[in-house]
């Protein structure tokens, strides 16, 4: 059976690839389970310095698998589903938000439901032109967004937008979602792959600390402004110290590109 999650490295950077083409990548727990091992190499491994993450065919990621196997027992519904995202779909969207490196989604066509969860666990959301985002979770389903849908969202592009986007169930364009905030860029269709591998490049050649320091900073809930200042400040004294800032101090005054190392 072949694997529900790709996982291609070249050099220090990691291409992470949802591998159910003929469903729209469809979540299943055998992807989760795949796509939360990727994401604990990746973490282990520190020679990585860049990851990106898309999906097979046309379509990123089409949310939960209705039509997966569920296996038979004594729980409720609800119970299974409180299950599936208690030990499955949460621990996973946790372990790449965690990630401390830099994570570029390509998203190359539909995002929905948890698809969409996935997409923005990530620090740089590229979407193709053709590429939409969609929550129909309550108006389609009587559930609410999940696997972490309502903690990024409201963030992002801020709470009257979000709920509109829940209760609603439109389909959000790639290039509606860039003017809103949600992601970062829309690009032609054929461009997609190349500006995110020209965005792993440089990541991959940058200072690897500082990024991680930048990832932890933004993913945390903000502080008052005395408490996000004491952050800064001990994050400044520790990087300060390291390898990449005297490198790039040197190249700064000396007039030529750093050559970071990620130390």
């Amino acid at each position: 059976m072949p694997s529900e999650v790709l996982t291609r490295r070249e050099g220090d950077i990691v291409t992470v690839t949802l591998n159910r083409p003929d469903r729209l990548n469809a979540i299943t727990i055998e992807l989760l389970a795949e796509l939360r091992a990727a994401a604990v190499d990746i973490a282990a491994d520190k020679s990585i310095r860049a990851v990106i993450l898309t999906g097979a065919g046309r379509g990123f990621c089409a949310g939960a698998d209705l039509n997966a196997h569920q296996a038979p027992g004594d729980q409720t519904r609800g119970q299974r589903t409180r299950e599936r995202l208690d030990n499955h779909f949460n621990p996973t969207a946790r372990a790449w938000y965690e990630l401390p490196v830099p994570v570029i989604a390509a998203v190359n066509g539909v995002a929905a439901g948890a698809g969409v969860s996935f997409a923005l666990a990530a620090d740089i959301v590229v979407a193709a032109r053709s590429a939409s985002f969609i929550q129909v979770f309550a108006p389609k389903l009587g559930l609410v967004p999940d696997a972490g849908a309502t903690f990024h969202v409201p963030r992002l592009i801020g709470a009257a937008r979000a709920k509109a986007l829940a209760m609603l169930g439109e389909k959000l364009s790639a290039e509606r979602a860039a003017e809103w905030g949600l992601i970062w860029e829309c690009v032609d269709d054929g461009l997609l792959m190349g500006k995110v591998q020209e965005y792993a490049r440089l990541f991959a050649t940058g200072p690897t600390r500082a990024f991680a320091a930048v990832k932890q900073i933004y993913n945390s809930p903000p502080g008052t402004l005395r408490e996000q200042m004491d952050i800064e400040a001990r994050n400044q004294g520790e990087l300060a110290d390291s390898d990449d800032f005297a490198e790039g101090v040197a190249a700064f005054l000396g007039k030529r590109p750093a050559l970071f190392k990620g130390r």
